[in-house]
């Protein structure tokens, strides 16, 4: 019969140095954490009971903030517009990236060029690509009132007309976060066994209803992410509205985060852009919650 061989035990100076250096490691995230999430969220919180213009001492007003902002007919056309901007960008950027994850997982040639084609904008500054979409939506020589002038159709006002300023600030952002989500649902994609498609294909399942009962059912935590993560950039969108219509005209394209920015740098009412900061992270955290019991409920049924 064999010896057991015993397990050297480590000695207690051992493990108070390794504890030692691992809270030295983690000092540094640790205090990134303090300084610029917690100690931030906590400071806007306080400062949105006071009436403050960076200029002097904060004075507390209570919740005049909060009773402002209700009454404020501004911050309901511009929280009107943002969710109207999420609903526009949402459903549509996870289609087409999901369908160009579907189309990049099959054997075709080129597959790593078109996956970084697509991917690009997504690492793009935002201001090089706000300054190229002002170009295209020029409306004398812009290239897409080029492109239609072809078919016949009249050029267009993109970001000067109340009617199209919102949409076309939409397509920005649905194409600039194409390529991020569609390398996320392509890791999904590939992780997903292909032996279930040998299996359904031997049975003489068509691809549609593989896409259907396979694919979507097995990419539900990878679309439950892709969808919130879709939601929180939708509502933080601020840098294409600033660059490319400044909110305009009138307030047709201006968004939450606009707002409070306006509030608290050009207007000096650090208070109230504290409070319209946390109307945003109230409906996020909503709208999140809500999300999380629907994907809950949907994993207890099936």
């Amino acid at each position: 019969m064999r010896k057991a061989v015993a397990v050297p035990k480590k000695k207690p100076g051992k493990l108070f140095n390794d504890a030692k250096w691992a809270w030295v490691m983690l000092l540094p995230n640790i205090i990134g954490f303090f300084m610029f999430m917690l100690v931030p969220v906590i400071t806007t919180f306080l400062l949105s009971f006071t009436k403050y213009d960076m200029l002097t001492r904060p004075k507390f007003a209570g919740f005049k903030n909060y009773i402002d902002m209700v009454k404020d007919p501004i911050v309901w056309q511009v929280t009107g517009n943002t969710i109207l901007y999420m609903v526009l960008t949402v459903p549509v950027g996870m289609c087409l990236s999901l369908l160009l994850a579907v189309a990049l997982d099959r054997k075709i040639g080129f597959k790593r060029f078109y996956s970084a084609a697509f991917f690009l904008p997504s690492i793009t500054s935002m201001v090089v690509i706000s300054i190229v979409w002002q170009w295209i939506y020029n409306p004398e020589f812009g290239l897409l009132n080029f492109g239609l002038s072809l078919f016949g159709i009249p050029a267009g006002k993109w970001l000067t007309s109340a009617s199209t300023s919102l949409i076309s600030i939409a397509i920005v952002g649905i194409w600039k976060r194409l390529g991020y989500d569609m390398i996320i649902f392509l890791s999904g994609l590939q992780g997903i066994s292909a032996t279930y498609y040998e299996a359904a294909e031997l049975d003489g399942v068509g691809k549609l209803q593989q896409f259907r009962y396979i694919t979507m059912p097995m990419l539900k935590p990878t679309t439950f992410f892709v969808f919130i993560m879709a939601i929180i950039n939708s509502f933080q969108v601020f840098d294409q509205v600033m660059l490319m219509t400044s909110g305009g005209p009138g307030r047709s394209s201006s968004v939450l985060v606009h707002y409070l920015y306006q509030n608290a740098f050009q207007y000096f009412k650090l208070g109230y852009a504290c409070a319209i900061a946390y109307l945003l992270f109230a409906i996020v955290m909503i709208i999140t919650a809500v999300n999380m019991k629907m994907e809950k409920n949907m994993r207890e049924i099936y």
